[in-house]
Parts: structure tokens; sequence; C-alpha cells
């Protein structure tokens, strides 16, 4: 789809009066399942950190965060502005990342 293709309810979301990028509607299903496990646990991560004063835990934890919504799209290059190809691209990197995490 072109970018005049998504319309500004497709690309954002308003909570409160602030505006947040909404998950690139292309990615596949487990992709977007995977990465907002992976977004839930570096929330959960940075909280927990942050009250044990573990800032090295709360780096981390926000790493794995920032990771997910780039992979989601919801941060870095707007989504609506790539090919779809690219975006899924880098959705499945991000998530291939995130994963390596786990591994280690």
């Amino acid at each position: 789809m072109a970018e005049d293709d998504y319309s500004d309810d497709e690309r954002w979301l308003v909570v409160n009066g602030r505006r947040w990028r909404r998950t690139d509607p292309c990615l596949p299903d487990d992709v977007v399942e995977a990465l907002t496990s992976h977004l839930g646990r570096g929330r959960s991560g940075t909280r927990v950190a942050k009250q044990a004063g573990d800032d090295d835990a709360v780096a981390a934890a926000r790493h794995r965060t920032g990771l997910a919504k780039h992979g989601l799209g919801e941060r870095g290059p707007k989504w609506w502005e790539e090919p779809e190809d690219d975006r899924i691209a880098r959705a499945r990197a991000a998530l291939a990342e995130l994963d390596a995490l786990d591994a280690d």
C-alpha cells in the first residue's frame, strides 16, 4: 500500500490527547505476537529493575523494549513511508535479535 492508503486513524492511536504510533498492520500475526511478548517482558523488566535500583538491568530491559517497538513499527522510520517487504524484514530482524538475547 502507498503512504496515502492509510488514514490517520490507521497510523495513530490517541490516548488522553497524546498520539502514539500504531503497530504496522502488514506484519504477520505470529511476528506481532512474538514482538508484543518481548515488549511486555521489556516493560516488566524495566519496572522490576527500577524498583531494585539496578541501572544495568534497566538499560537491558529498555533495550529489549526499544527493539520490540522498532520491530512493531511503533518507533523508527514511519512504517507507512516504506515498502511492505522492508517493514516485514525489519520486524523479523528485530525479533531475531530479541530471541538472541534470550539465548545468551
